[in-house]
């Protein structure tokens, strides 16, 4: 940072080599100490901490010392001098040098804090979003809206140097479903008419593609009014962008070319490229999760042919109605009988009927379980050979339809992970799930909706299936996943006008309806769209992972609790009933 009428340096960048220098310097005090008739204390910026020494000889300075409490602001000039031997602190960048101030002075007071901005701080969530102005002093937060920042630039220089322009997007639009609620702007200018909040910018950056403009990208607000968790906002930020001319292959190689640079930029990590990619199908068959943390093994295991004529007729029947037999296997401690019941009330919470499990004791692999006894010894060879099992090892099952399966067994591998802790592979495991199903059937009410978006493309070779069997069909579909987290979304989409409109039928949309709600993209369409693909990508959860936090909370400098509030801004809440009557809404009681 350049120097100003207060510093002539940050805090954080004096060493040895500036000994002997006057200096002005400017921040917050961060602790004081008085030591046998000189006061130390140390100053405060974003830069780090200067330690810095009021001497009795310097009256006036001395007496602003003395009266100086936590989190005063203040500005300092002094003379840069080494620590004496023995005080030197090695924890510090600063820490070989102390300021020996020669004026003080205090530019602004502090009440008594509610709690002190450390990163050791124990208050709770509402209190430290309350006082957000002290829980950003703390370091680990702004290092955290620091290393926000810096991925934000090296993802903004790396496409502006392939040819990507930045374009903003309507944040007051037209409601459209993609998934989740909208939040709703009334018009005063069109009374009894709403606008909505995006929940993404898909409409208008396939618009873009229409328009020439080939490449485009935006670091994105967007919106959507649904219940909070750990990596939701009602509002977050998505790095967005859209290609022309591309198919998947081109936007999974651009993409993993800016994050391997901006890894490589922010962190000093080389990151292995091409990244993983697994079909939807087998990623839900391997892992029961279209989101596998593959830091971690517990890989399921497809049994189906082993017991397809077993005695156990739980297994043999599930196979003779289509369905499956899988297992994963894991260590016999600390998995005690209590956990499993617990886990057996899960996967029965997720529509399984109960949870079979085999633990295997002693050297010669004993089956101790209560169906045991119904398999034969050529399943039991099978079954060891293939988990390569140890004694005390415990092998747990699922029977039935292959998602319900897969929905089960991939809770049960969460938990074996979090119960165990057992060390991740490597830091990164990045993933790329292609190919999930174009769309889903919807029983109540009994019509065809999209499994992710409804502007996805089916794979090319499948288009016949619209009109014989739209179930089965794949989509041109892709989640990037990170360490377990849907990092990113996005597809190839329908560049043709007729095969969107097909879609829009089996989702129960006749043609005025379509052109209703999507008309302003099949309009579009119409007048020669290329085709054209790309995603979005959670700057969040990006950047709450490489951090290391739990909650993307932590990475943003002002978020929602979990009711979606604002405790610092006290929103929401009431408004004047005259802006109400401008805007001609009348509340229902409570």
């Amino acid at each position: 940072m350049s120097a100003t009428g207060y510093r002539t340096h940050v805090c954080g960048e004096l060493r040895a080599s500036h000994a002997g220098q006057t200096v002005k310097l400017a921040g917050w005090v961060h602790s004081r100490r008085d030591h046998g008739g000189l006061y130390f204390f140390d100053l405060r910026d974003r830069s780090g901490l200067t330690q810095i020494v009021a001497h009795p000889d310097d009256k006036e300075v001395f007496a602003a010392a003395e009266k100086l409490h936590g989190e005063y602001v203040v500005a300092v000039t002094g003379i840069v001098a080494r620590r004496p031997e023995g005080t030197v602190n090695p924890k510090l960048p600063t820490g070989e040098i102390e300021v020996h101030a020669k004026e003080l002075r205090v530019l602004s007071v502090a009440k008594t804090l509610p709690f002190e901005p450390t990163d050791h701080v124990t208050v709770s969530e509402e209190v430290r979003l309350k006082y957000r102005f002290l829980d950003l002093r703390r370091t680990r937060m702004q290092q955290n809206l620091i290393t926000r920042h810096k991925v934000a630039q090296s993802l903004r220089r790396y496409l502006d140097n392939r040819g990507f322009i930045e374009i903003e997007t309507p944040i007051l639009t037209k409601s459209t479903p993609e998934g989740a609620r909208d939040f709703l702007v009334p018009s005063r200018l069109s009374p009894g008419e709403f606008y909505a909040l995006p929940q993404s910018p898909q409409i208008f950056k396939q618009i873009l593609m229409v328009s020439g403009m080939e490449r485009y990208f935006q670091i994105a607000r967007n919106f959507r009014d649904e219940d909070l968790r750990a990596d939701r906002q009602p509002e977050h930020t998505q790095l967005d962008l859209e290609m022309s001319f591309v198919r998947e292959e081109d936007v999974h190689q651009m993409i993993e070319g800016m994050l391997r640079a901006m890894f490589q930029e922010v962190l000093g990590v080389a990151l292995e490229t091409p990244f993983l990619g697994l079909e939807y199908s087998e990623a839900m068959a391997r892992y029961g999760s279209d989101k596998p943390d593959l830091r971690f093994g517990f890989e399921i295991s497809d049994l189906s042919q082993t017991f397809a004529a077993s005695g156990f007729k739980v297994f043999s029947e599930a196979v003779k109605g289509g369905g499956v037999v899988r297992a994963l296997a894991a260590p016999g401690e600390p998995i005690n009988r209590a956990t499993i019941d617990k886990w057996t009330d899960k996967v029965k919470a997720l529509g399984a009927k109960g949870l079979a499990w085999i633990r295997f004791t002693g050297a010669e692999l004993k089956p101790e379980s209560t169906f045991a006894k119904f398999l034969s010894e050529d399943e039991l060879s099978r079954l060891k050979a293939v988990f390569g099992l140890q004694p005390g090892q415990i092998v747990f099952f699922g029977a039935g339809p292959a998602n319900e399966v897969a929905k089960y067994l991939g809770e049960l591998r969460k938990e074996l992970i979090t119960l165990l802790k057992p060390s991740p592979s490597r830091d990164w495991a990045f993933l790329w799930v292609k190919h999930f199903p174009l769309l889903e059937w919807d029983a109540e009410e009994k019509r065809w909706t999209f499994a992710h978006n409804p502007f996805t493309a089916p794979l090319e070779d499948e288009l016949p299936m619209l009109d014989t069997d739209p179930g089965k069909m794949r989509s041109n579909q892709y989640d990037l996943v990170l360490n377990g987290v849907e990092l990113a979304s996005g597809s190839i989409r329908n560049h043709r006008a007729d095969i969107q409109r097909k879609i829009f039928r089996l989702m129960g949309y006749d043609d005025s309806e379509s052109q209703r709600r999507f008309g302003l993209l099949l309009n579009a369409l119409e007048h020669g769209a290329p085709p054209h693909g790309g995603l979005g990508l959670g700057l969040d959860r990006l950047v709450a992972i490489i951090r290391g936090e739990e909650s993307i909370r932590e990475v943003i400098a002002f978020p929602k609790t979990q009711k979606g509030t604002d405790p610092l801004s006290e929103c929401p809440s009431p408004v004047d009933p005259k802006q109400l009557r401008d805007l001609g809404i009348q509340l229902a009681p409570k």
